[in-house]
């Protein structure tokens, strides 16, 4: 990113003091002379030099030996750490013409290449890339994309390839009233999507007039522009346009969730993490680095430290340029798109989707005879069963086992008890169970024997409606005879108790914000957390206060106060409660706040990490499948494959098996 003259210098790599070209020149030479190369001194040059002084280097290196530095190089090093140094050899417009050839050369095509370049570079860039390919390939760029893509796809990447992108210096007010209708008008309004209107829109509007585009267009509809665009546009054209978003948004952001997702879970995608520590090094790495800290809890240079090895990770630490402590705490640009994250959250108006349906032409009757035929005689029809209760609604399946009763005089609850086992009877148990007595039942699971299942209250307590908890705490009642917040007092103890207790009484407030109250409950957070200037009562009141805020503000109003939390301390109020509290108290007002900010995004969680890593957590799982199959399972899934980039059913087919596998993808509802 070309800074403005007098900017402010955000790159982790700068100019050597005192650099001598053909000094360096030697230094390297040596390094790769004889049998065998010392890769230390290499890399430990290479990084501290500038991309402008690498270019001097090969100069001289050239001028003094009459050899070509970058084939020297290729020569005596190879794999990861090759391709790591020779990029950084490279001026950046060359690197990128190298990235996007080896992008669309052979069988099949890197599209994500494509994109991350193509939707983050600047309008200069872009000419400089357009050049440096003509000039190292002696290739059209736009004709080989093009005989490389196709679709809507092809015609955004030509778009972006003329780098005609409007300047930020001038914003219409009426332009951007104009392009918002015509944004709603060419999707969301509109059967069919008029493609050329997002294409043309998004592709040449200034940064600082898209910005205002996607604020005003939140307003007027109540949908983030990425939500109208995942709705409208699919596959390599969709992910296309989610990016030229981002980048809009914040470029270093994007970055930041690009490097995570080259180096989460397992394997690392080196490619990936190469060419951004490589393009961005001297242009945004310390934005980058700071919003990686705050979005992920943990430094970049951490990340990289844990997840490669040998010269490789020295190399690219050298790069990152250091590691990051002192976890919540925003710069200038992570505290900008940490406050604009929960304006975004507080105007939302998302529409939640369930994955489960009321089926068309229900015959309760007919169903009851197919389940009663299913488990009659010897073995069971587990294929029926799953196929009938997983595409019922729930109200559908209480028809059901009333019908059940009548026709054949048993309950339909016991007989599926007998003939199932395992995970797949707590799924298909739970299906059939009315929502409240479900979690009714998990509650009262999560206090049962010597331990108790902190998790499970949490998760459920924190995240449920007014009327989801009164009528959990009528079916505990009427279940096991008992009231909850009895329940709750004899199996939990101190804060901890109090805030379930708080939280099972269902008063949470349902108004609005009060931009003043937001205002004054910020400072009792900051207060309690200890990171405010003054301290203005004692220290047992503010914590009933602080309780008092998270459990019965309403989710509007305390998306006020986290965002006024921001603004007045530059700290994040998730990461703040982590690092200043602990245990179960720290986990419920953690789930609170994640709740409050995006619920889908806090079950996606919730389910990827119920599979990740050698077991899965059967109970978690189909808690959550259960639970929300009717209320917003279609938006988490949404948020799974964003945050993950694999889809919900892939992480469940890859994770469990047998009809637990068909029951869990039936109600999953489709693959992304």
């Amino acid at each position: 990113m070309a800074k403005p003259q007098g900017a402010q210098y955000r790159g982790s790599v700068r100019d050597f003091p005192d650099f001598d070209p053909g000094q360096d020149a030697e230094a390297l030479y040596s390094a790769m002379k004889g049998f065998g190369s010392d890769k230390e001194a290499i890399l430990e040059l290479i990084t501290s030099r500038s991309n402008r002084q690498r270019q001097e280097i090969s100069q001289s290196y050239k001028s003094l030996y009459g050899k070509d530095l970058i084939a020297d190089l290729k020569y005596e090093l190879m794999g990861k750490f090759e391709r790591l140094i020779v990029g950084l050899m490279r001026p950046l417009a060359y690197c990128d013409a190298k990235e996007i050839k080896d992008a669309i050369s052979g069988a099949g095509t890197d599209e994500k290449c494509l994109i991350e370049i193509l939707a983050s570079r600047t309008n200069d860039q872009i000419h400089q890339l357009v050049e440096a390919y003509k000039d190292a390939y002696e290739r059209d760029l736009e004709a080989d994309v093009i005989g490389d893509t196709s679709g809507h796809f092809q015609k955004m990447l030509v778009v972006l390839l003329q780098g005609t992108r409007e300047d930020d210096d001038v914003v219409s007010e009426e332009l951007v009233q104009q392009d918002v209708q015509d944004l709603y008008e060419a999707g969301e309004l509109k059967w069919g999507t008029d493609e050329a209107q997002f294409i043309y829109i998004l592709g040449n509007r200034s940064k600082q007039h898209l910005r205002l585009v996607f604020d005003e267009y939140l307003r007027t509809t109540g949908k983030p522009i990425e939500a109208s665009i995942r709705g409208e546009l699919s596959g390599d054209f969709e992910k296309l346009m989610l990016a030229v978003v981002k980048c809009v948004r914040s470029t270093p952001e994007y970055f930041a969730e690009r490097l995570f997702k080259a180096m989460k879970g397992l394997g690392t995608r080196d490619n990936t993490l190469i060419r951004i520590m490589v393009t961005r090094s001297e242009l945004d790495m310390l934005d980058i680095r700071e919003i990686f800290r705050t979005k992920y809890e943990k430094s970049l240079y951490s990340m990289i430290k844990n997840d490669t090895s040998g010269e490789y990770k020295k190399a690219l630490l050298k790069l990152c340029g250091g590691d990051d402590d002192a976890a919540g705490q925003f710069f200038p640009e992570a505290a900008q798109v940490a406050y604009q994250m929960w304006e975004l959250s507080a105007v939302a108006r998302v529409e939640l989707k369930g994955t489960v349906h009321a089926a068309g032409h229900f015959d309760p009757d007919a169903d009851a005879k197919a389940l009663r035929k299913a488990m009659k005689g010897i073995g069971t029809d587990e294929g029926t069963i799953l196929d009938i209760i997983t595409h019922r609604s729930n109200a559908q399946r209480q028809q059901i086992r009333q019908t059940f009763k009548s026709h054949f005089g048993r309950d339909l609850m016991a007989d599926l008890k007998s003939e199932l086992s395992g995970d797949l009877a707590r799924l298909i148990l739970g299906l059939m169970m009315p929502p409240a007595h479900y979690d009714a039942k998990q509650l009262k699971k999560a206090m049962e024997g010597a331990g108790t299942d902190e998790k499970a209250l949490i998760e459920i307590l924190t995240t449920r409606s007014n009327a989801e908890i009164q009528a959990i705490n009528e079916a505990y009642k009427e279940d096991y005879h008992k009231s909850l917040e009895d329940a709750l007092s004899s199996d939990t103890s101190g804060h901890f108790k109090r805030i379930l207790i708080s939280l099972a009484t269902g008063n949470r407030e349902e108004g609005g914000e009060d931009r003043d109250q937001a205002r004054e409950d910020a400072q009792v957070a900051a207060e309690i957390l200890e990171i405010a200037d003054t301290t203005s009562g004692d220290k047992t009141s503010l914590e009933t206060r602080f309780m008092t805020i998270l459990c019965t503000r309403s989710h509007q109003h305390l998306r006020r106060v986290f965002q006024e939390f921001v603004k007045k301390t530059n700290y994040d109020i998730e990461h703040t409660i982590k690092k200043e509290m602990s245990g179960d108290v720290q986990d419920a007002f953690v789930a609170i706040v994640q709740s409050v900010r995006n619920k889908p995004l806090f079950f996606a969680d919730k389910l990827y990490k119920s599979m990740k890593g050698a077991g899965t957590d059967e109970k978690t799982l189909t808690r959550i499948m259960v639970s929300r199959s009717e209320i917003d399972l279609l938006n988490i899934r949404q948020e799974f494959i964003e945050k993950y980039d694999k889809s919900l059913h892939q992480a469940i087919e890859g994770d469990t098996s047998g009809y637990f596998l068909k029951a869990l993808l039936a109600i999953c509802g489709g693959d992304d």
